[in-house]
């Protein structure tokens, strides 16, 4: 049996690996088995002052199980490429290895109160944004696809948690063997 991994650094909260847990589980029923993850600090660029998401790409490839159909990672820590000022988040598009950071998608981080509503929604749609690219979804036009470009948050706000049915039928959810 294959099984969907959640990976999750050190600091991630509880409450939203489990959401993003149960999202995943719905989405592409897979059995979903959690894995932790080592800290990030191998990772760090302190000119920029973020985490190198490929780092934590090739980290992710390198101990993925066996028996991974996926392997999706969540950390707090602020991600970037080298192209660009930072990501959401970073995945193999048809791969198996990709990550999702939550630091700019709570509402702190742009000063403002903090709403676990709005950050759990935030949340599961980018994962399911990565997840569709280790699918191998590409952006989708449809503003409202979980798989839409999103360079902030409001973009995010704008999206559904779903793949647009063009989108949706292009996965295959069910591992194989």
């Amino acid at each position: 049996m294959k099984y969907f991994y959640l990976g999750a650094t050190p600091e991630v909260d509880r409450e939203a690996l489990t959401a993003i847990g149960e999202r995943v589980a719905m989405e592409f029923g897979a059995p979903v088995r959690e894995i932790e993850l080592p800290d990030l600090d191998f990772a760090y660029h302190a000119g920029r002052g973020q985490y190198a998401s490929i780092a934590v790409l090739e980290m992710l490839v390198a101990m993925c199980p066996g028996d991974a159909f996926k392997l999706l990672a969540v950390t707090e820590r602020d991600l970037s490429i080298p192209v660009l000022t930072f990501v959401f988040g970073h995945a193999q598009l048809g791969g198996r290895a990709g990550v999702v950071s939550l630091a700019r998608l709570r509402q702190e981080f742009y000063g403002l109160e903090p709403d676990t509503q709005v950050f759990l929604e935030r949340a599961q749609k980018e994962v399911l944004h990565e997840a569709g690219h280790l699918f191998g979804l590409v952006h989708c036009h449809d503003g409202g696809c979980a798989m839409s470009l999103a360079t902030g948050v409001r973009q995010i706000d704008s999206k559904r948690a779903e793949f647009c049915a063009r989108c949706a039928a292009r996965i295959e959810r069910k591992p194989r063997g």
